[in-house]
């Protein structure tokens, strides 16, 4: 079994449990926690591989669709043993971040030879899966928390892609792009980390924009 495959594999079961983990804060039933395991663990991948024009890699082998069955199974028998699940969800997030952002740059890279794809199949492969999770959950989505999130996965594909361009292993591009991903969600995670926030004055309400600006009346 291949490095990439590993990888593959590792990144749909890490997904699929943080959505499995997300059902159960839910309190949803089995086949809730199976349907939010399979979307969040196969949805990253699925979008990028449609937007390459390449077939869904999960209708080609659907030994990942069992993957994410099973981890989706075996946190519905086990979430309820741990204390701090939410804590638990965004770190294995992490983890499949940094997996899913290396995949994703390699098959972009694999598919098109272009470097920039590579780096925006990656960010795609490794943020999506959870967006598409606080979606479904109707949780805050990790777009919009502070800490740093897509610059991670930015970083790790950039990093994988990078290594690459300079004719190193495909062991240790990936194990480069993966820790360098891993370091900074860490990071922001465990020391809240984040990027300088927009300081202007905040957006007004759609419906308060919507209205005519009132006009100033004329002295005189």
């Amino acid at each position: 079994m291949s490095l990439l495959m590993i990888l593959d594999y590792a990144g749909v079961a890490l997904f699929a449990a943080t959505g499995a983990l997300a059902a159960s804060r839910k309190q949803l039933d089995f086949i809730g926690f199976l349907f939010f395991a399979a979307v969040t663990g196969l949805g990253g991948g699925t979008i990028r591989d449609m937007v390459l024009g390449r077939p869904v890699f999960w209708i080609m082998d659907p030994t990942y669709v069992l993957v994410a069955v099973v981890a989706g199974a075996f946190v519905f028998f086990s979430a309820h043993r741990v204390e701090w699940r939410y804590r638990l969800l965004i770190w294995l997030d992490a983890v499949g971040l940094a997996a899913y952002s290396v995949l994703g740059a390699a098959k972009g890279m694999a598919a098109t030879g272009s470097p920039t794809i590579a780096i925006v199949t990656g960010v795609m492969t490794g943020a999506l899966g959870g967006v598409l999770r606080d979606v479904l959950a109707n949780e805050p989505s990790v777009l919009l928390r502070p800490e740093i999130y897509i610059t991670a996965a930015l970083a790790g594909a950039s990093g994988f892609t990078a290594m690459h361009a300079m004719g190193q292993p495909l062991i240790v591009s990936a194990s480069f792009g993966a820790v360098l991903a891993f370091a900074l969600r860490g990071g922001a995670i465990h020391y809240g980390w984040m990027l300088p926030r927009y300081k202007s004055r905040p957006g007004r309400h759609p419906d308060e924009a919507m209205r005519p600006p009132k006009r100033k009346k004329k002295r005189g």
